[in-house]
């Protein structure tokens, strides 16, 4: 039953929330309650399949729409919504349905959440594949994980991911970053209004039972979606080069890997004589997290802030991890475990940690105290602030952003028109019986 005069929102999301298999699915669960803590009448609506472990968005009070890529059957669903405020959950939700979105509800509030800067992750893939080709054999990549910004922008800045995924933000009255670091490249390198973005990460309750001690605890972990690219790098990194250098120190050492969405090439990897086990997706990741003793995150390229290492701090679990995998995570603090950039700097922070109790109770409590700076009572209601007051001065904020007006104005004819082509095309297939 909706209330008559609660905010409306609509949630346009890539894929239904998947909150125990991803980071990204966790965070757009985070603004879920956030949005719920306020009252607010929200559905969520997505073009995807629903997921093997997708959340259960009714139980929550949350209606569930499925909905249409080029379809103008959205049209008519959004009109009688009329919601308030529309949050496109990924750019490319924002290129479907932004211009829909505008022309039946131009006083909506559109607000994109990122997750992390996409053109980013891909710009550093690239230069991964780069790295590799040359093919040298040192497992060293000092010079590849700090090569600044500016030669960041370069790698990005051609590419058409990139050009739309900027324009999207420019489109959008607010968008939410996860990564301080991703927020500076924006408005110094791509010249983004600064305005327009939000640091908004990953929001946390912070643990208040005893974590489980040091000598309660064993092996080495290692967890993620098997279908995100860096993570299917960072298996590949571990067993090839990271993982037999710490047997090499501890021969009894096992490594566990939980991951999602599990395919044959991960499962293949599997060998119990060398201590690597693929475990398939994890029901419970913070139980898993807080009975193993280290957490292994070596990603070689990535964007945004990384779950795993968040719930590693919720676990006390210290984390050994590349410059990737830290950034934008610290700010300035000690690291809660080791930063290494070489396959043995990684093994070595790993074996140290994994046996010594000092140093590990060390790196445990730093991750509590890092884990403060992502408090939800801090996070949670500095969105909501944001957007009320985008919400109070909406009109104003559009005239000081032409340039996302002007780039609605091309970008959402154009799409409007291949969009009804489409329709048209799919509307007219005959299909054969035969």
């Amino acid at each position: 039953m909706r209330h008559p005069t609660a905010t409306k929102v609509l949630v346009i999301g890539y894929v239904w929330p998947e909150p125990r298999s991803s980071a990204a699915g966790g965070h757009v669960m985070q603004l879920l309650e956030a949005f719920l803590g306020q009252g607010w009448d929200i559905t969520f609506s997505s073009p995807a399949r629903p997921g093997e472990t997708r959340a259960d968005l009714v139980a929550l009070g949350i209606h569930e729409v499925p909905i249409e890529l080029n379809n103008s059957s959205f049209d008519a669903f959004i009109q009688e919504l009329a919601p308030d405020i529309v949050l496109f959950d990924q750019f490319m939700m924002e290129e479907q349905f932004g211009w829909r979105v505008e022309k039946h509800c131009p006083d909506a509030l559109r607000v994109l959440e990122t997750s992390d800067l996409q053109s980013l992750r891909h710009a550093r893939h690239q230069r991964l594949k780069e790295r590799l080709k040359a093919d040298d054999g040192s497992e060293d990549f000092t010079d590849f994980f700090s090569p600044g910004l500016d030669v960041e922008f370069q790698w990005m800045a051609d590419t058409d991911l990139a050009k739309r995924e900027v324009a999207a933000l420019y489109r959008c009255d607010l968008n939410l970053m996860v990564s301080e670091v991703e927020i500076e490249l924006l408005v110094e390198h791509f010249n983004v209004p600064r305005n327009l973005l939000l640091w908004c990460p990953l929001m946390l309750d912070l643990p208040s039972e005893p974590f489980v001690p040091f000598e309660d605890r064993v092996h080495f972990l290692s967890i993620g979606n098997f279908r995100h690219a860096p993570n299917w790098d960072a298996v590949l990194w571990m067993k090839n080069a990271v993982w037999p250098l710490i047997r090499r120190q501890l021969p009894e050492a096992q490594l566990h890997l939980y991951g999602a969405y599990t395919p044959p090439k991960a499962a293949a990897l599997h060998n119990r004589a060398q201590g690597f086990h693929i475990m398939n997706w994890a029901e419970d990741a913070l139980q898993v997290m807080s009975a193993a003793r280290i957490c292994l995150a070596p990603l070689r390229f990535g964007a945004g802030i990384k779950g795993k290492l968040i719930d590693a701090m919720l676990c006390g679990t210290p984390s050994v991890t590349t410059p990737i995998g830290a950034e934008a995570m610290d700010a300035g603090m000690p690291w809660p475990g080791a930063i290494a950039q070489s396959a043995e700097g990684l093994a070595s922070a790993a074996v140290q940690l994994y046996s010594d109790p000092t140093c590990w109770t060390q790196a445990r409590d730093a991750g509590l105290a890092l884990a403060h700076r992502y408090r939800r009572e801090l996070h949670g209601p500095a969105l909501i602030e944001r957007i009320e007051a985008c919400r109070a001065n909406l009109a104003q904020r559009r005239r000081d952003n032409f340039t996302g007006s002007m780039l609605r104005h091309h970008q959402h004819k154009s799409t409007q028109y291949m969009a009804q082509w489409i329709e048209e095309k799919n509307r007219n297939v005959q299909v054969d019986p035969g």
